[in-house]
C-alpha cells in the first residue's frame, strides 16, 4: 500500500537510521516552532542529510532517502534551547520540498516499505552481529543486552551502519539500499576493504 504525506523536514549533515536514536539540541527559531508543534499533536518530522548547504541559517537541499523522526524525551534548559531525543521510525522518498514563510522545509514524501523486520540472520554474516556486539559492550551502547535482536538481519545492518566509522554519504547509500541482504553485504565489503589496508604494509 502507498502511504504518501506532507511532513516538516529537518536536513542535517547526520544520517538518521530506522530504530536509531539521535541526540538534537534546538536553537533555531523555525526548530523550536517545529519541535513544539510535534510535541502538541504527536506528529513525526523527516530527518534528512544535506546534499548541499548548511544546518544553520538559510535552507539547504538534502538527499531523496530519509528518515521519519520520532520525538521520545526532550527537555528545555534554562537558556532557551530544547534539548530532545528522537527516534528512527520509517524510511521516507522526498517527492517534493518547499519553504514555510519562516523558512521552515517541508515535504511531501511517500513512506517507503522496510524489509522483513523478522528477517532472521544468515549463517554467513554472523560475523557480523558478533562484531556488533564487541562494539556494543565496548562502548556500553544502549542495547548491548538485547540479545534477540542480534539474529534480526534488518536490526544488526542498521545498528552497524550507524556505529562503523565511515562517511556521511556513504551511510547514506546504506540507508537507501532496499534489500536487507545487499545492505549486509556492502557493510562486509566495507569492513574487508579497510582491514585489506589496514594490513596492507606502508610502500
Amino acid at each position: 500500500m502507498i502511504i504518501m504525506m506532507t511532513i516538516p523536514l529537518f536536513p542535517l549533515n547526520t544520517v538518521l537510521f530506522p530504530g536509531g536514536q539521535l541526540p538534537l539540541k534546538i536553537f533555531e527559531v523555525r526548530y523550536l516552532d517545529m519541535i513544539s508543534e510535534c510535541l502538541r499533536t504527536g506528529q513525526q518530522f523527516g530527518v534528512c542529510l544535506i546534499s548541499s548547504g548548511k544546518e544553520v541559517g538559510g535552507s539547504a537541499e538534502c538527499y531523496e532517502i530519509g528518515t521519519l523522526a520520532k520525538i521520545i524525551d526532550w527537555d528545555k534548559r534554562d537558556d532557551g534551547i530544547l534539548e530532545i531525543v528522537v527516534e528512527g521510525q520509517q524510511r521516507f522518498r522526498l517527492l517534493e520540498k518547499r519553504e514555510r514563510a519562516n523558512q521552515l522545509a517541508e515535504g511531501d514524501v511517500q513512506l517507503i516499505d522496510d524489509e522483513d523486520d523478522c528477517e532472521e540472520l544468515p549463517v554467513e554474516y554472523q560475523l557480523l552481529s558478533d562484531l556488533l556486539r564487541q562494539i556494543a559492550e565496548k562502548f556500553e551502547l544502549s542495547y548491548q543486552k538485547e540479545h534477540e535482536k542480534y539474529e534480526n538481519a534488518v536490526w544488526v545492518g542498521y545498528r552497524l551502519s550507524e556505529v562503523l566509522p565511515l562517511e556521511s554519504e556513504e551511510r547514506q547509500e546504506l540507508l537507501e539500499i532496499d534489500d536487507v541482504m545487499n545492505r549486509l553485504q556492502h557493510i562486509q565489503d566495507a569492513i574487508e576493504d579497510v582491514t585489506a589496508e589496514e594490513e596492507t604494509p606502508d610502500s
